[in-house]
């Protein structure tokens, strides 16, 4: 008999560790609420519930009942370092997690090394004894140790699952077939799993192949993209450089203008330094003769007024210094303009250069995605054969011709207007009056709530559609349509970089190139657009009911990858149509 004063009394017989979240189940037995309802949750498409412990099964799943005296004693035990040691027991031959454990061992069960399909159960080494050594065994078949062996019994009728219903595509057993199945294809299971084991090698060498292309592909992707960190790394160094060079040049022309400044401002300032002091010198004099004057003037000595008189009255010689007359349009303004529009004319000239540098390089996509779709046409009931659709079949007519070369689109949160809130794992946009939190990017719009999706289609076939609310507009783009500015350079459908369609509940218009056209079709909120990169067609269709309806089609010839996006009025959603 168990001790109850021993840990092993509050451990769980699913995970053999310590009860946490201990519930009990109506045989009295109890475990841990992640690890029966994780053994259950196995067994919810049989209906059939049995206790890990007893073996006893329920009908119904039994309602799971928190046991608050377990949850404090294992509690106290865990705080008393009572603990179990699951390695330990491991160690010993006990089953720990992963493990299946032995059906007829109490307590502590020891692993299991085979299972029985007759018994549905698994035995240790201990119990497996009888199944060697009695004859009533000898017609039992052993098989290495199983877990969930109840899923081989049939729901129903209690009975082992022994044989196959070719019509339902399930396995039943006996009484099955002279009830619920009587009448079908009814084979035994060995003879379906012969048949089905030959599509299981097909599908292995199929599943093999598509294995190595995939990785053939990485290799190739991941020797790429090192060649492009090269690429990138060695052009940021050579700018780096050139740039550097160009500072060093622009500083030498400052230090140029600066020192051709520097002289003429000497040159100047000596000049008129020597005109200076000699006016200075000439006043003086002239101060003195003035003061003799008055003197003179007042004195009454006539000898003295006679002797100083011709000395005080010359007049002096005015050609002996030059008159200084100050050039009023002399100034270094001319340096300043003349500076002022180098300035200028580097930065004009560096924002072309940028500009035809972003051009060149955003208009030669990293990497181009294409369709996989492939065309499965069954071969009977042995074999399906894969074929890849190529550009030479015709065009899709109905809805599951179409869905054939659906492809998966995300949104691009980095090209979004601020006011457009992503969700559904970047598959549906909404518009707020709320900003959200992006950054600034080059690539985000900034005037109109559009958006674009982060694939690049290009040479194949591609199908996506759309549920749509509210006034908004659909189509596609070259990725080096503007973002910046209100003008029409950056709207869906209004220069030579986009086509899109405009949708309201009043119609819908066909717009390239500021060029629009009315259409006429049924009002729809499910709209479909098929791409033909290659052909160059690209059309519109309105979906309802499951028939599709042509709005309009644009023949043309692009020349650079396409990207899928949306002006937003209220919400738009990419369906997932597979």
């Amino acid at each position: 008999m168990a001790d109850h004063t021993s840990p092993d009394y509050f451990s769980c017989s699913v995970c053999m560790k310590l009860l946490r979240d201990p519930v009990a189940i109506p045989c009295g037995h109890s475990f841990c609420m992640n690890c029966i309802s994780g053994y259950w949750n196995e067994a919810d498409y049989t209906g059939i519930y049995i206790c890990p412990q007893c073996k006893i099964t329920f009908t119904q799943r039994p309602v799971l009942r928190p046991n608050a005296t377990l949850s404090m004693v294992a509690e106290k035990i865990k705080k008393s370092a009572l603990d179990l040691n699951v390695h330990t027991l491991q160690g010993n031959g006990y089953a720990g997690p992963g493990d299946v454990p032995c059906d007829f061992c109490s307590g502590k069960k020891l692993k299991a090394v085979k299972s029985c399909l007759n018994c549905l159960a698994s035995y240790c080494e201990k119990h497996l004894k009888p199944h060697y050594e009695s004859a009533t065994f000898k017609r039992h078949k052993l098989v290495e140790q199983l877990g969930n062996l109840d899923r081989k019994i049939c729901p129903q009728h209690q009975k082992p699952l022994e044989l196959f219903c070719r019509t339902d595509q399930m396995c039943v057993c006996a009484i099955c077939t002279v009830s619920e199945h009587k009448g079908h294809d009814i084979v035994s299971a060995e003879a379906e799993r012969s048949d089905k084991q030959k599509l299981l090698g097909i599908s292995t060498a199929e599943i093999r192949q598509k294995c190595q292309e995939r990785v053939k592909e990485l290799d190739e992707l991941k020797t790429a993209v090192d060649s492009l960190k090269n690429s990138a790394q060695r052009a940021m160094l050579e700018s780096q450089k050139m740039f550097e060079d160009m500072i060093r040049s622009i500083e030498r022309m400052r230090s140029e203008v600066t020192k051709l400044i520097g002289i003429n401002e000497k040159a100047a300032f000596n000049q008129s330094e020597a005109l200076i002091e000699r006016l200075e010198q000439e006043i003086d004099e002239l101060k003195k003769k003035e003061s003799g004057l008055k003197e003179l003037y007042g004195t009454d000595d006539h000898i003295h007024f006679l002797q100083n008189f011709n000395y005080l009255c010359t007049p002096t010689d005015d050609g002996f210094i030059p008159k200084v007359t100050v050039n009023p349009d002399f100034s270094f303004m001319a340096v300043r303009k003349a500076v002022s529009e180098i300035k200028d004319r580097l930065e004009e000239f560096g924002r072309e250069e940028l500009l035809k540098i972003s051009k060149t390089v955003n208009e030669v996509p990293v990497y181009t995605t294409e369709s996989r779709t492939l065309d499965r046409r069954s071969r009977g009931r042995e074999d399906n054969m894969v074929t890849v659709d190529t550009p030479a079949s015709p065009e899709p007519r109905t809805r599951a011709d179409f869905v054939k070369y659906f492809c998966q689109l995300k949104l691009d949160p980095i090209s979004a207007y601020k006011e457009l809130y992503i969700s559904e794992h970047s598959r549906k946009v909404i518009r707020t009056r709320d900003l959200q939190p992006y950054g600034d990017h080059p690539e985000r719009f900034d005037s109109f709530a559009q958006v674009l999706c982060r694939e690049a289609l290009s040479g194949g076939r591609f199908y996506w559609e759309i549920e749509w609310s509210g006034e908004f507009s659909i189509g596609v783009a070259y990725r080096s349509i503007s973002r910046k500015g209100k003008g029409s350079l950056c709207l869906l459908g209004y220069n030579d970089r986009s086509w899109s369609l405009l949708c309201s509940d009043s119609g819908y218009s066909a717009w390239h190139n500021r060029v629009d056209k009315a259409v006429s079709g049924p009002h729809s909120p499910r709209i479909g657009v098929y791409l033909d990169h290659t052909a160059g067609v690209l059309a519109f269709y309105s979906i309802g009911s499951g028939v599709m309806t042509l709005l309009h089609r644009f023949d043309t010839t692009f020349i650079e990858p396409l990207y899928p996006g949306f002006g937003v009025g209220t919400s738009v959603k990419i369906c997932n149509v597979k």
